[in-house]
């Protein structure tokens, strides 16, 4: 039935176009459209309702796109552990789906076969879909990753052996920087089967350090002063409290782990003033850090 009136509709066309010409070229254009209208007027209407209803498919179509939008919007706004990247992926998806309705409502509304335009497209996708298998894991982790959120961009991770801040998450694949500056592109589906330690998820760090005491010296003492410098840190934390205390009972020396908690933002500062500030502390309160040694007995055979 839609073949047949596809077939009308292109005779009924070629029809009006060559009689269009003849009164083109004779300049009686009032008898031509009153024998225009009197022979196609059947036509002209059946194509103004047709017409008709492919504005309001446009129009409905539009409007669901924005009521879509405004729905996802709203949803990604109030649920904080989605990316922002996931709304727009579904947003872009959803409104696909809307407009590729749209075109085969009115692909039908003239007539067009529309189950065989289905037939082929799913064809098509399937074939699509199993030579790009390794595309759509990669695609299918990258929407994980930013639902489930283990890192954002500008945190800084380990994922297996590499590491550095993160600078683009994308859809197929996550970007980022090293330490050394380097640029490295990682597979979403890498990351997503493999540990990821985020080192900018929580607020605070804790950091852990050793140093060595002289056995001759007093270690109560040591503990007291590294303390005292610790608790005039500005940049370590009161609360949670540090810890100095004795760790091994080493070769040359009694080792001291010290423990302190900084903000994340300001952790590597911490670190490496405290470990600094270390030695002048021990060395200002008479206090000895030895080299490693060793006590070697001779033993005299001729005695």
């Amino acid at each position: 039935m839609k073949e047949e009136v596809a077939t009308q509709t292109v005779s009924n066309t070629k029809t009006i176009v060559s009689q269009i010409a003849q009164p083109i070229q004779s300049g009686n254009f009032g008898e031509w459209m009153k024998q225009l209208w009197n022979t196609h007027g059947d036509s002209f209407i059946y194509l103004g309702k047709i017409l008709l209803l492919v504005l309001l498919t446009v129009l409905l179509a539009w409007i669901f796109t924005r009521i879509v939008k405004r729905i996802i919007t709203n949803t990604s706004a109030k649920v904080n552990t989605i990316d922002d990247s996931v709304s727009h992926i579904v947003f872009v998806f959803v409104r696909g789906i809307i407009w590729l309705l749209a075109l085969l409502i009115i692909l039908d509304l003239f007539g067009v076969n529309t189950a065989s335009i289905l037939t082929v497209l799913g064809t098509v996708g399937l074939a699509i879909a199993l030579a790009m298998k390794d595309s759509m894991s990669n695609i299918a982790a990258g929407l994980m990753l930013m639902i489930l959120r283990p890192y954002k961009t500008g945190d800084f991770v380990q994922c297996g052996a590499i590491t550095g801040t993160i600078k683009v998450i994308g859809v197929f694949c996550t970007e980022v920087m090293t330490f050394e500056g380097v640029y490295v592109s990682v597979p979403n589906s890498v990351i997503f089967g493999t540990p990821v330690t985020n080192y900018s998820r929580n607020e605070t760090r804790r950091a852990v350090l050793s140093v060595g005491v002289s056995y001759s010296d007093d270690i109560e003492k040591g503990v007291d002063v590294i303390k005292q410098m610790l608790q005039e840190h500005e940049l370590v934390l009161k609360d949670p409290a540090y810890e100095v205390y004795v760790d091994t009972l080493a070769d040359s020396s009694v080792n001291l782990t010290i423990r302190f908690w900084a903000k994340t933002e300001t952790y590597w500062d911490a670190y490496w003033q405290v470990k600094a500030a270390v030695k002048p502390t021990l060395e200002n309160a008479g206090l000895n850090i030895p080299f490693p040694q060793r006590v070697v007995t001779i033993v005299n055979k001729a005695e």
